[in-house]
């Protein structure tokens, strides 16, 4: 059974929009035609397709018709990118842009991944979403991102997988704190009185490093969340807490004497992955080589067992 390209493209524009009315503004069309699209491909399916809640949200079957959509929506303007004469021939000829939707956690994308895009050709538009693993991979599978950095090894359906290397941490604090804190031992008392800082409430690298430390006596330390890389390292400057950064950046304050080792010695590997629609399309192509390129000069070869999160 063929399926409706505007219907598909309807399905996914509320998926990811969020409502019909947003649906409709994305593509130049009334509510009640998305409405009546989206109506017309469930009844051509059988399915129930979307969930008609505040955001709308895809089912588990609309899910697989949106990454359907993004994908063909990919291949398309990957075709009419070939058809396009040479811009030598033609340099006014206009260009059929190719958006790239990707998903990378917080600390690559401070880090290593500028360094793969930085070069797009110039049709090509990156549209990176800043997700901890696991909203990235239900980004993966409802089709908001076509790929993804993630520390979640397990293969999203209808995905490839590829290892891509360790982002090493270190714990770090300003100097003060580290003597007020740890003067007397890196131990699990010390950790429980310390505070620390965690990225949000889904960050367990702080908790994996004592946990590393201590092996399996329980801490419950004081937590401050703050969700921004550069406010991050800011506040453990300034001595609020403790925490994880990441060792390109952790050697740098170091070597200025803003901070110190929490336990010298002591560092933290973080596996990261490379998962992506499986699909073979020169832009996806392109972009996956660009990824592993770039990963593979800042990143540490990855070790069998390593921790699953990575923020």
């Amino acid at each position: 059974m063929a399926l409706d390209a505007d219907q598909l493209a309807a399905l996914a524009a509320v998926a990811q929009e969020g409502s019909f009315d947003a649906a409709a503004q994305r593509l130049h069309v009334t509510p009640s035609a998305v409405s009546q699209r989206v109506k017309a491909l469930e009844q051509a399916v059988g399915r129930v397709l979307v969930l008609r809640t505040r955001p709308c949200r895809a089912t588990p079957d609309g899910e697989v018709l949106v990454r359907l959509a993004g994908q063909q929506e990919l291949l398309g303007r990957d075709a009419m990118a070939q058809l396009q004469p040479p811009r030598s021939r033609n340099p006014r000829a206009p260009v059929a842009a190719r958006r790239l939707a990707v998903a990378v956690n917080d600390d690559s994308l401070s880090t290593w991944f500028p360094a793969a895009v930085a070069d797009l050709p110039a049709d090509v538009l990156l549209d990176v979403r800043r997700e901890d693993q696991d909203l990235s991979a239900d980004l993966l599978r409802d089709g908001t991102v076509m790929a993804a950095v993630t520390a979640d090894p397990r293969v999203v359906q209808g995905c490839r997988v590829q290892r891509l290397g360790a982002m090493r941490y270190l714990a770090v604090a300003a100097g003060q704190r580290r003597a007020q804190w740890f003067g007397d031992g890196v131990g699990a008392e010390a950790f429980a009185a310390a505070p620390l800082l965690a990225f949000n409430r889904e960050d367990g690298l702080q908790e994996q490093f004592v946990a590393s430390v201590v092996g399996r006596r329980t801490v419950t330390p004081n937590v401050h969340h703050v969700p921004s890389q550069q406010a991050f390292v800011a506040l453990i400057r300034a001595g609020l807490g403790w925490g994880m950064v990441p060792e390109a950046a952790a050697r740098e304050l170091i070597a200025a004497g803003d901070v110190v080792e929490v336990s010298p010695g002591r560092q933290l590997d973080v596996p990261l992955y490379w998962q992506h629609w499986a699909l073979r399309t020169p832009t996806l192509d392109d972009l996956t080589e660009r990824v592993t390129r770039a990963a593979a000069a800042a990143l540490r070869p990855v070790r069998r067992h390593g921790p699953p999160s990575a923020r």
